[in-house]
């Protein structure tokens, strides 16, 4: 798929959406007006199903009975933050997708709190107020190129190296080569993948 911009984003919109009417979102925010007006942007993308939670314990069981294929949270939530919600995804014992992709949405933009969320799996941070182009460049980055998926002692989420080491001119720092994996896109919205085209 080509780059995103302003000039091809609606070609891309039409592309994605037989694949995006069928996956299901899960939007984490305590504020209600917020879960709506994302709502109306991604119904925009094509998107149709989606599961909301007002806090951190609501999305928890949300997740545990309901297939999810992409989460947009809030960093500030009720009795946790989003990234004490990712840390649980990633995880837990009883997190049900440990590798669903992630993406912060927040207007708390500290640098603790985007390499806090980084450093917990969570795949892409957003700042509010959000941009309808950058969250569609996220959600099919986090659908169609997936990162490989990580798992060391101190971390499980995607490849935080968004270069290809090859390309990189610094000296390899893991001293043990961690455990990747690919993750599946698309978990609960099998085979679509054939519909969408270059």
């Amino acid at each position: 798929m080509p780059p995103l911009n302003r000039t091809n984003i609606q070609l891309s919109i039409s592309n994605t959406a037989t694949v995006f009417e069928r996956l299901n979102l899960l939007i984490v925010d305590g504020n209600r007006h917020m879960r709506t007006l994302l709502k109306g942007v991604l119904r925009a993308f094509g998107i149709r199903s989606f599961r909301e939670a007002d806090g951190g314990a609501a999305a928890m069981t949300v997740l545990r009975i309901a297939p999810v294929d992409v989460i947009i949270t809030e960093y500030s939530l009720d009795s946790m933050t989003g990234i004490e919600l990712s840390r649980w995804v990633r995880t837990a014992a009883e997190s049900p997708n440990p590798m669903v992709p992630i993406i912060m949405l927040s207007g708390y933009t500290e640098h603790h709190i985007v390499t806090g969320a980084r450093d917990v799996g969570v795949n892409e941070f957003l700042v509010k107020p959000i941009s309808a182009d950058a969250l569609y460049a996220r959600i099919v980055g986090t659908v169609y190129s997936p990162r490989p998926f990580v798992t060391m002692k101190s971390y499980r989420g995607p490849d935080r190296r968004r270069k290809s080491p090859a390309n990189l001119e610094t000296v390899e720092r893991r001293t043990v080569n961690p455990e990747t994996v690919m993750p599946q896109p698309l978990q609960h919205a099998e085979n679509l993948i054939k519909y969408f085209g270059p």
